[in-house]
């Protein structure tokens, strides 16, 4: 009785890589997402710090006496900005939470504005004291308070 050899199976391409392209493809796809979400979030941030508002509050903040020296100077502004702020065309509005932090310590900047006409009209801008929870208007150290920022 003869016995027959057996013949090797020649597998594809696939049958022989697939144990490092699964978990390679997976991984990538989960890279890509991430990385989508990070572009979304770093450009709404940036949106918020180029608004008008934003750059008004921080100003505001870094003018302020109580809040110097509550902080300290230099105030330097925090990365992450949150709250929403939507603009058209003249109109729009604003709510956002602005960290800053100087050498005696970190407090948050809570800007509520509307903008009307093409000006924007504070309602609230107050600064928290992270170490106290000391609240300081700031729009009471403004000549008028429905201030409008240039």
């Amino acid at each position: 009785m003869t016995e027959a050899i057996a013949q090797p199976q020649h597998r594809g391409w696939f049958g022989r890589n697939w144990k490092w392209l699964v978990p390679t493809g997976c991984l990538g796809s989960i890279l890509l997402l991430a990385g989508f979400g990070a572009l979304i979030f770093f450009g709404v941030t940036a949106m918020m710090k180029s608004s008008d508002a934003y750059k008004f509050a921080l100003a505001a903040a870094k003018e302020n006496e109580a809040v110097l020296q509550a902080v300290g100077t230099p105030i330097e502004p925090g990365t992450l900005v949150t709250g929403k702020i939507s603009v058209s065309g003249g109109s729009g509005n604003a709510d956002l939470a602005i960290p800053i932090s100087g050498p005696k310590g970190a407090a948050t900047i809570y800007v509520v504005a509307k903008k009307s006409a093409g000006k924007w009209y504070y309602s609230t801008l107050v600064v928290e004291i992270d170490a106290n929870g000391e609240r300081i208007d700031i729009l009471e150290g403004l000549i008028d308070n429905s201030k409008a920022a240039e």
